[in-house]
């Protein structure tokens, strides 16, 4: 029982001197690897960068204690992050103090999610996301993250647009004009030196010593070069009227929000007071309807005002007073010349400070990281938030541990590893609902840290502990380390981790498995680009096509006739091109009969009576019967009832036991007659075979399954 309760106690007594040193060199190492891979998942989940160093904390030594895989390595990953920042864009700006309280509340709901399915067994309902729907899923994904970084490779700023593939537009527009170069060298030359590295050995810290050249040179360049200069020095009466008009914007919208927050709870009084259809309770609407209409227009007005401050570039030049003003690009007033430097505005969705606008003469970089552990809470309970969050949570719940799962059986299957899916369900559940209360967003297991875990040595779920203890000691302090650190670099971290996602062959092995399942992988894929940021609409395409697909398989089971092959065996007459014996139909029916297919099985024996005009028996094959209800009973009497009463018999071979009981509970047996009921097809033809011809026929294709010993007799007669 207490193995049960703590899993871990398992593999703690095969801990020693020597497994515990294989353990802590794995654990540092993908430590290494976690530490900015986290933060630039961190930043594709829509978070601050140090949240992700938050949530390498705390899951991946709970999903060790209480799973139940000794290797699997449990962080931030490409795929829950992504999806994390597509939930949550539609209710909060991201990177802000409500987005990230929505992505605590979103880790505490999919931990809850995934802790009540192992604790209840349910792991199996893992199982509606089929692998075709979850390959098109991934690779639709792996490109969607991988372009989503192309801002940060050229270091240009767009809003994002309705759909993904029309901001990659406005990326690669942007980037024509606007692309920062040393950001793009330094961002591909991580991404070339991180490739070479992994060539050359797998267990070589590439993430790490990547992150460290490149702030390394980003420090000793001066890369970033940053200055907040009062609105009076940048010399365009244009771009001072637009941050003005921009800065009037953001305060109107932020009233306006007020005065709808503040009207909601008005609105629920009235109607119970007044009524729904009374007059305060118009008024109240009313006065909701056009806050939000005028906050829509406001919105679009920034959208506008901010891509054109965005496209402004600016020289640095000595006014005759001898003070640093910033002019246009190319308009340097006569007598002054520019140091060739190009600055640009920094514009995001708050206000603009009037007293030091932030100008941009060089790359982005990481910034200042606040060092410490996470402070500890409990998530903000939203009940509103909660209901709209539950059903992407389901959703980022059952990817998340399929990813896991899916790897957690990889290395079991190389270990010799018992795995348990419903205790690691429990796992990923703890580890994410913790890690909510120490500011975590969703987490699940990482294939590529998993897969330097098992590399570099781990035997046991120390190696993930020892990991969470290196980013503890990163928390407390190395943070000022990472200042320097170049955005294109994460950039080109996420793009490395996403190319192993990429999997072409999953579709062409899902085609020739079943042309279905590749069809359906095609279309998830080609879904999921085109509603993206809304991730959840093409995955729910994939597994509604997937559902239509079975409940169809269902109605419509294969039902085929058999007839004797070359080796004596049964096989489908139609399949393998058979001939058939004119007197006896036998009818094999794959499937459970139940009601949504019973009327099929009745609508394909009415056609075999009426192509078969020399029937006389029907030999229903039940082994592919497997289970029946009472609907499927009903229409099994009727059928055996309405032929008999046409002129044929009607019997049946090689019946199930479940279905067996079912006959003698319902007393069809009886109505059937046992010596209609056969164990096996052999015995059946061999009885039936002589009741349903009145002389030898040695043409008939079922005479070898009969033990006719006067044959040579009948010969002789005729």
């Amino acid at each position: 029982m207490l193995r049960k309760v703590f899993p871990f106690l398992e593999w703690l007594k095969d801990v020693n001197l020597a497994t515990l040193k294989l353990d802590l060199v794995s654990g540092l190492t993908v430590a290494l690897i976690l530490i900015p891979q986290s933060m630039a998942y961190a930043q594709l989940a829509g978070m601050p960068v140090h949240y992700g160093l938050y949530a390498s904390f705390l899951p991946p030594l709970l999903a060790a204690l209480f799973g139940s895989s000794r290797q699997l390595a449990t962080g931030p990953v490409a795929i829950v992050s992504l999806m994390t920042s597509a939930a949550l864009a539609p209710y909060a700006t991201t990177g802000s103090e409500a987005f990230i309280a929505y992505a605590v509340l979103l880790s505490l709901i999919v931990g809850a999610f995934q802790f009540a399915l192992g604790v209840l067994r349910l792991g199996l309902v893992v199982n509606f996301l089929s692998h075709p729907v979850v390959n098109g899923f991934t690779n639709a994904g792996a490109i969607i993250i991988a372009t989503s970084q192309l801002s940060k490779m050229f270091n240009v700023y767009v809003d994002d647009a309705e759909h993904h593939y029309e901001t990659i537009y406005r990326v690669l527009r942007a980037a024509l004009e606007y692309t920062h170069w040393p950001t793009l060298a330094l961002g591909v030359g991580a991404f070339v030196l991180m490739y070479a590295l992994r060539r050359v050995n797998k267990r070589i810290p590439y993430v790490l010593i990547a992150v460290a050249v490149t702030t390394i040179i980003s420090w000793g360049s001066g890369y970033e070069k940053n200055v907040k200069v009062p609105i009076d020095m940048i010399a365009s009466s244009q771009c001072r009227e637009q941050i003005h008009a921009f800065n009037a914007a953001v305060r109107e919208t932020l009233d306006l929000a007020a005065v709808r927050a503040g009207t909601a709870p008005k609105l629920l009084e009235a109607e119970k007071a007044y009524g729904i259809g009374s007059r305060e309770v118009l008024d109240l609407k009313h006065e909701c309807d056009v806050a939000e209409a005028r906050m829509m227009a406001l919105k679009n007005a920034m959208r506008r005002t901010r891509g054109d401050m965005r496209c402004l570039l600016f020289s640095a030049v000595k006014d005759s007073s001898g003070n640093t003003v910033y002019v246009p690009a190319g308009n340097n007033p006569d007598g002054t010349a520019a140091n060739g430097q190009v600055w640009r505005l920094r514009v995001g969705n708050t206000a603009l400070d009037e007293k030091g606008i932030l100008l941009m003469g060089g790359g982005a970089v990481v910034g200042a990281i606040p060092g410490g552990l996470p402070s500890f809470g409990i998530p903000s309970l939203d009940p509103n938030m909660l209901l709209k969050l539950l059903p992407i949570a389901a959703i980022i719940s059952l990817l998340g541990f399929m990813e896991a799962i899916s790897i957690a059986k990889a290395m079991a299957a190389k270990t010799g590893q018992r795995l348990d899916p419903n205790q690691e369900l429990i796992g990923q559940g703890i580890a994410n609902i913790v890690g909510a209360f120490g500011k975590s967003f969703p987490v699940s297991g990482s294939f590529s840290r998993s897969a330097v875990n098992i590399q570099t040595g781990a035997l046991t779920g120390l190696s993930s502990v020892f990991t969470s203890l290196t980013v503890a000691v990163v928390l407390l302090f190395f943070t000022p380390l990472l200042y320097h650190l170049p955005q294109s670099v994460l950039a080109a971290v996420i793009m490395m981790a996403v190319i192993g996602l990429i999997n072409v062959s999953g579709f062409i092995h899902a085609w020739k498995a079943q042309w279905y399942d590749g069809l359906f992988s095609i279309i998830t894929f080609i879904a999921t680009l085109i509603t993206a940021p809304h991730l959840d609409k093409g995955i729910m395409v994939g597994v509604g096509l997937s559902l239509g697909m079975f409940l169809y398989k269902s109605m419509r089971p294969k039902v085929t006739t058999l007839s004797m092959h070359s080796d004596r065996s049964f096989q489908s007459a139609r399949d393998h091109g058979l001939k058939e014996c004119k007197h006896i139909a036998m009818v094999r029916f794959d499937g459970p009969l139940f009601y949504a297919n019973a009327g099929y099985l009745e609508e394909k024996i009415s056609d075999h009576i009426r192509m078969m005009p020399e029937l006389k028996h029907i030999l229903i094959v039940a082994n592919g019967i497997n289970d029946m209800d009472a609907s499927g009973e009903e229409m099994l009497s009727l059928i055996v009832e309405r032929v008999r009463s046409a002129g044929y018999d009607m019997s049946f071979a090689g019946l199930n036991e479940k279905v067996l009981a079912v006959m003698k509970r319902t007393h069809l047996l009886e109505k059937i007659g046992e010596r209609h009921i056969y164990p096996t097809i052999f015995n059946a033809v061999e009885v039936i075979h002589k009741r349903a011809h009145t002389e030898c026929e040695e043409t008939c294709p079922l005479l070898r399954a009969c033990f006719i010993e006067d044959l040579p007799q009948h010969r002789q007669k005729d």
